[in-house]
C-alpha cells in the first residue's frame, strides 16, 4: 500500500477504515449477482463466518425463509433515497437463529447496483423483552386471581375454611396446607388440604406453651419461609417442635414450608401453613401473594364471626319477641279465661243469662289464645310461612288479632296462587306489623282484609275504621313501624301505599307483580 503524505488517508481508504471499525454489521449485496460482495468484521462475527466464507454467500443462506422473502421485497423496491427498516431473524453458520434490526438502502458500489444493510444484533433485547412480557402476563394473571379471590371471600358470610385453602391454591402451588384458628392458648386446625389422611385429621389442637412462642410464630405479621424443614436451622427446629403431635402429618414427605399469620388490626386470628415436597420451593414473591390472600382471609374470618354473633343476637331478639307476645296476648287471655272459669259456677247460680254471656266471653278468649298460639308456632317453624297459602296465613293473623284485641276482622279472598318465598314472608310480616299498629294506635272496631291473587300478581288491602292519623307526621303519632314496612316492601319489589286521615281510618295497600322468571337460570 502506497504511503500517504502528512498522515492523510485517501477518501476510499477513509471510508474503508470506517466500514471496518463500525460496531454494527455492514453488508453490501449485489442485486444482479444475488451474493454478498462486501461485509465488515462485525457482520462476519455476528453470523459466525470468516470474511472469506461470508463474501459470496446468497442471503438465503443466513436468513430464515420469512426474513429472506421480506429481503427480496426490499430488493425489488429499492430506489435511491428509500430506506427500509425491519426486525427480522438471521441465522448463524451453526444454524442458530438470532434477531436483528436491519436498515437497507440502495447504493452504487464499484459501478454496480447494490443494497447496503446495516445490521444490529438485538437478540438479548428481544429475550429481555420476552422475559419481561412473561413476567407482566404472570403478574396480571396473579392480580386477576387475587381480585377473584377477594371477591369470593368477601361475598362469603359464613366461614368456609376449605374455600380459603382452595383459593390460595389458585395462585400458589402447594402439596399440603392447613388453616389454623387461634383460640388462646391453642391453634386449632379448621381445614387441611393434601392427602385423604391429612384432610380427615381435622381438628388438631396445638398448644402454645408460652407467649414467646406466639410472638415467634406471628413474626410481626410477616410470612416465615423454611427452605428445608428437616435441617438444623433454628426455624426448622422450632417448626418440628411445634407440630410434634397430630399436626406433624402436615410435614410428612415435605421439604419446604411457609407460614403466613392471619391478623386484623393487631389482633391475631390464626394462620395458614403450606408445604411443598421440593426443597427451597417458596419464594419471597410467594410470601407476598400468600400474605395478600391471608389478609383477605382474616377479614373473612372476622366477618364470619360477626355474622355468627348477629345470628345469635337475632335468635335472642326473636325469642324475646315471642316471649313478649306470649305474655301480652296468650298469657293475658288465659289469665282472663281462668278468672271467668272460677266465678262461672257461682254466677250460674245467681244469673244464668249473665253466666251464658260469660261463657261466650270464655269461648272467645280461649279461641283467641289458640289462634295466637298457632301464629306463634307458625313463626317457630319458618317453613310454615313459605309452604302455606297466603290466604291461610292471613286468616291465622286475623284470628289471633281478634282473640288478642276483640276487634272483628272480615277477610275476603279472591283467587289463589304461589308466591316466591321472599315475597310471601315479606307480605306476612307487613300485614303482621299493620295489625299490631291497629291494635296499639287505631282504637278501631272493625278491620277488613281483602286479598286478590290473579296470575302472577297480588293486591292486598288492610283497612280499619279507627281514628286515623296524619301521614305527613307519622313519628308524632307513634306510627314507628311504617318505615320498617316500607323497607320490607322495597326489598322484594312490593309497592306499598298508606292512606289515612284523622278520624277517617287507615288503609294500607300492597301490590306485587312478577316482572321476570329467571330464578332457575
Amino acid at each position: 500500500m502506497s504511503q500517504i503524505p502528512d498522515g492523510q488517508l485517501t477518501s476510499e481508504e477513509g471510508y474503508r477504515n470506517i466500514f471496518e471499525a463500525a460496531s454494527d454489521g455492514l453488508i453490501i449485496y449485489d442485486i444482479e449477482a444475488d451474493i454478498v460482495v462486501e461485509a465488515n468484521p462485525a457482520a462476519c462475527e455476528m453470523h459466525g463466518y470468516t470474511r472469506q466464507e461470508f463474501i459470496g454467500l446468497s442471503p438465503a443462506v443466513f436468513m430464515l425463509p420469512e426474513s429472506h422473502a421480506l429481503f427480496m421485497e426490499h430488493v425489488q423496491a429499492a430506489e435511491p433515497g428509500v430506506v427500509f427498516e425491519a426486525l427480522v431473524i438471521h441465522k448463524r453458520k451453526d444454524g442458530a437463529p438470532f434477531h436483528v434490526e436491519v436498515s437497507r438502502s440502495a447504493i452504487n458500489y464499484r459501478g454496480r447496483s447494490c443494497l447496503l444493510s446495516i445490521v444490529r444484533d438485538v437478540s438479548r433485547r428481544i429475550q429481555t423483552e420476552k422475559i419481561l412480557s412473561t413476567q407482566v402476563d404472570a403478574r396480571m394473571r396473579e392480580q386477576a386471581a387475587l381480585l377473584a379471590i377477594s371477591h369470593t371471600l368477601a361475598s362469603t358470610l359464613e366461614l368456609q375454611p376449605g374455600l380459603i385453602l382452595d383459593q390460595l391454591r389458585e395462585i400458589i402451588e402447594y402439596d399440603h396446607a392447613g388453616l389454623f384458628s387461634f383460640e388462646d392458648p391453642n391453634l386449632i386446625t379448621l381445614a387441611m388440604r393434601g392427602t385423604g389422611q391429612l384432610e380427615q385429621s381435622v381438628p388438631i389442637s396445638i398448644h402454645l406453651n408460652t407467649p414467646e412462642i406466639l410472638v415467634t410464630l406471628f413474626n410481626k405479621h410477616r410470612p416465615i419461609r423454611i427452605a428445608d424443614i428437616w435441617s438444623d436451622d433454628p426455624q426448622a427446629q422450632f417448626l418440628r417442635s411445634l407440630l410434634d403431635d397430630g399436626a406433624a402429618v402436615l410435614l410428612e414427605g415435605m421439604q419446604s414450608w411457609m407460614w403466613v399469620p392471619l391478623a386484623v388490626k393487631g389482633r391475631i386470628i390464626g394462620g395458614v401453613g403450606v408445604a411443598h415436597e421440593k426443597r427451597n420451593y417458596f419464594t419471597s414473591h410467594h410470601a407476598d401473594l400468600a400474605l395478600s390472600v391471608a389478609n383477605q382471609a382474616a377479614i373473612t374470618m372476622i366477618n364470619a364471626e360477626l355474622y355468627g354473633h348477629a345470628q345469635e343476637l337475632a335468635v335472642l331478639e326473636e325469642r324475646q319477641r315471642l316471649a313478649r307476645n306470649l305474655h301480652d296476648a296468650v298469657n293475658q287471655s288465659l289469665f282472663s279465661a281462668g278468672l271467668i272459669a272460677e266465678v262461672l259456677p257461682r254466677l250460674w247460680d245467681q244469673d244464668q243469662e249473665l253466666a251464658r254471656q260469660s261463657l261466650e266471653d270464655l269461648r272467645k278468649l280461649t279461641r283467641g289464645a289458640m289462634a295466637e298460639m298457632r301464629a306463634l308456632l307458625a313463626e317457630l317453624r319458618p317453613s310454615t310461612l313459605t309452604d302455606a297459602e297466603l290466604g291461610d296465613l292471613l286468616r291465622l293473623l286475623g284470628n289471633a288479632f281478634t282473640g288478642r284485641t276483640n276487634i272483628a276482622v272480615n277477610l275476603t279472598l279472591v283467587g289463589q296462587g304461589v308466591l316466591p318465598a321472599r315475597v310471601q314472608v315479606a307480605t306476612y310480616r307487613i300485614c303482621q306489623e299493620a295489625l299490631n299498629n291497629i291494635a296499639k294506635h287505631a282504637k278501631a272496631s272493625l278491620v277488613e282484609i281483602n286479598l286478590k291473587h290473579e296470575n302472577a300478581s297480588i293486591q292486598l288491602s288492610i283497612r280499619d275504621d279507627g281514628r286515623g292519623f296524619d301521614p305527613e307526621q307519622p313519628a308524632a303519632t307513634g306510627h314507628y313501624g311504617l318505615s320498617m314496612m316500607h323497607e320490607r316492601a322495597e326489598a322484594v319489589g312490593i309497592q306499598l301505599s298508606i292512606t289515612s286521615q284523622p278520624d277517617q281510618g287507615t288503609e294500607l295497600t300492597l301490590r306485587w307483580v312478577e316482572t321476570e322468571k329467571k330464578e332457575t337460570l
